[in-house]
């Protein structure tokens, strides 16, 4: 039975796509049949894996309304071991009502991931920013969750309703173990970063906070305007090397 990690932040901007792009292609790139489910509706995912276009291919929200079979929307990227599932129509609807109801009020996204599960050995879930009904309902279904942390002071106010939210589904589901906070875009000249970086692992446990950051870097932000994860595209950067270490990291937790 395979795992579902769940990507989540209170605010957007924080590098959440990025993460969960770049630990789905490295766990791929270690020969893990992954599956990428994008169930933001911004839909930032296919930009990160090179799929955009002009109209967004099919997706989720194609899923749910029962507009798409389930096997229509699951898409190959240029990594054999790496599938995605886009977050389709709902990117270009003015309203994302119905989208929000059909996840709150089915259990299909449930479904979904529980067949996802058995098919994957790792299924990495981009949600979107804050704790609405989406994040309530993927978290319900995973096993996993990781919290990019931006390396600002505005971050550290976030948190604590963040973890909170976490403490409080996992009560719910016994499954869910919250494996700890990313810092991202950290550099290690700014002042600001590095204070922010020192208050974080001086007031939450150690055991919640991973030892490596993502530093801020010109090849992650590259690579995604390329379409690809700089796991693949620069993994000599600094940026990629934190990532593959992560994946590494999650990958023993989750054995």
């Amino acid at each position: 039975m395979g795992q579902v990690l769940a990507v989540v932040s209170q605010k957007g901007g924080v590098g959440k796509t990025t993460t969960a792009v770049n630990l789905a292609a490295a766990f791929a790139r270690r020969g893990l049949k992954t599956l990428l489910v994008d169930v933001d509706p911004q839909g930032a995912i296919r930009y990160g894996v090179g799929l955009r276009s002009a109209e967004p291919p099919a997706g989720i929200s194609d899923f749910l309304s029962g507009d798409r079979a389930l096997r229509e929307v699951i898409l190959p990227t240029a990594l054999p071991w790496l599938r995605v599932i886009l977050a389709g129509s709902v990117s270009n609807q003015a309203t994302q009502t119905t989208y929000h109801e059909l996840i709150a009020e089915t259990n299909l996204l449930s479904e979904l991931l529980a067949t996802a599960r058995e098919r994957c050995h790792v299924v990495v879930v981009d949600t979107p920013p804050g704790l609405g009904d989406v994040v309530q309902r993927v978290l319900e279904s995973s096993q996993h969750v990781v919290i990019p942390l931006q390396a600002e002071p505005l971050a550290l106010q976030t948190t604590p309703q963040m973890l909170r939210a976490i403490q409080e589904i996992a009560s719910r589901n016994p499954e869910l173990t919250l494996d700890g906070l990313i810092l991202t875009m950290f550099d290690e000249t700014n002042p600001t970063s590095l204070r922010v970086a020192e208050y974080v692992r001086s007031h939450m446990p150690e055991s919640l906070v991973f030892e490596m950051v993502i530093p801020r870097s010109n090849a992650l932000a590259e690579a995604f305007s390329a379409g690809q994860p700089v796991v693949l595209r620069d993994p000599a950067d600094p940026a990629a090397r934190a990532y593959i270490a992560l994946a590494e990291t999650l990958m023993e937790r989750m054995r």
